[in-house]
């Protein structure tokens, strides 16, 4: 049982993804180029809103989980530091492989590259170092750790539920995006949510703004600009899609096989694609905030529920949008562009199975498709996705 999430936004005057020398990131699509927004771009947005708006525990992806989590916990707790530190090593050594050094991790504790923790797995990583570092010599310490994490190393993620801990174990960033490990313990998380680079519908169109910053305390004889750069504007109407694997999400958050995902408990997974949909029409992804406000929702917005493989609606923008046609809305023509495109494979492949729900500004040219409003969309997207029918 798939979710898709198809989208359309419009920019203004903005800079919403940089690459590594500054410019807007970009790609050519149809032999045009276009704007582009990656998907890592989106996620980090979208994650960071929906952190704020649920209970539901998060994580951390970072190299120093280590230090500014777990030490934290343990020095607050009482435990010396030396022994905070000699005990975090032995456990690094336990959960992470080594590459190409002898030692998981450096002398200030960071790892070499950012590893997504969960708030349970900080708990109890933090509560198991705590029980041996009670042991007054160190190495008795050092010794029932690595025993801990021999007779857990198997099956890591059911010693956490066992112990209490009922939310994912990666925080619901995992279950959502995936955490990819080489851990001896950590469990590696497959993502079933699959969210692709958005594009412009429309060749690009850019230009570069050129700035002077004044000093304002310069004196009269000092003439011209204190400062003077440049950065690469854009603006135009993104196409953004997300697919989401409904039974791996629901076996990623209840610790269930993905074939029983129609008999667990859904109401967290409810709560978790609601407000994805939400951050996805309402979430600015966007560098140079302060410069450009590049402040936007969604003016169409799409759900589709059904069992069939998944399909982007991307090349309804093969032959780009035309901009600029007089008495021609570019964007409403983008929304007439997905509905033709949706016809024309209904009419290659049949009508398939899925339902669709759709959020709009503008006029939607398939009757039998009405309009309504956001939330209502979610709600009837949401309620049919999770009754696993598709009927």
């Amino acid at each position: 049982m798939f979710l898709q999430v198809h989208y359309l936004t419009s920019y203004h005057a903005s800079l919403l993804n940089r690459d590594d020398a500054g410019l807007a990131k970009r790609i050519s699509f149809g032999g045009v180029p276009r704007l582009r927004v990656s998907s890592q771009s989106q996620k980090k947005h979208w994650r960071d809103w929906m952190i704020a708006q649920t209970e539901v525990s998060h994580g951390w992806r970072s190299r120093h989980f280590f230090s500014r989590v777990l030490k934290q916990r343990l020095l607050e707790s009482g435990m010396e530091e030396t022994r905070a530190q000699a005990l975090i090593l032995q456990l690094a050594k336990g959960i992470l492989k080594a590459s190409d050094s002898k030692e998981p991790l450096s002398d200030d504790l960071a790892m070499k590259q950012p590893v997504l923790f969960g708030e349970p797995e900080a708990q109890y990583l933090a509560a198991m170092i705590r029980e041996v570092g009670q042991k007054p010599r160190l190495e008795d310490a050092k010794a029932g750790l690595e025993q801990r994490l021999k007779s857990e190393r198997k099956n890591f993620e059911a010693m956490l539920r066992q112990n209490g801990f009922r939310d994912p174990a990666a925080g619901f960033e995992g279950a959502l995006f995936g955490r990819f490990v080489t851990s001896d313990i950590l469990a590696r998380v497959d993502a079933p949510v699959h969210v692709a680079h958005a594009f412009t519908t429309h060749a690009l169109e850019s230009e570069v703004d050129f700035f002077t910053v004044v000093d304002d305390l310069a004196s009269e004889e000092e003439t011209g600009a204190a400062h003077t750069n440049d950065m690469e504007l854009g603006a135009g109407i993104f196409y953004g899609y997300v697919a989401v694997d409904t039974p791996l999400l629901i076996s990623n958050l209840t610790g269930c096989r993905r074939e029983t995902w129609r008999d667990e408990e859904k109401s967290v997974a409810k709560e978790l694609l609601n407000l994805l949909i939400h951050a996805i029409a309402e979430v600015t992804p966007g560098a140079k905030l302060g410069a450009t406000a590049p402040y936007a929702r969604a003016q169409c917005l799409i759900l589709e529920i059904g069992l069939g493989q998944p399909r982007s609606l991307a090349n309804s923008f093969l032959r780009p949008v035309t901009m600029g046609r007089a008495g021609q809305d570019p964007m409403a023509e983008s929304v007439r562009a997905m509905a033709a495109y949706l016809d024309s494979m209904e009419s290659m492949y049949g009508s398939g199975d899925e339902r669709r729900y759709v959020a709009s500004l503008h006029e939607w040219p398939r009757e039998h498709e009405p309009i309504m409003p956001l939330q209502q969309v979610i709600d009837h997207g949401l309620q049919q996705l999770l009754k696993g029918d598709a009927s």
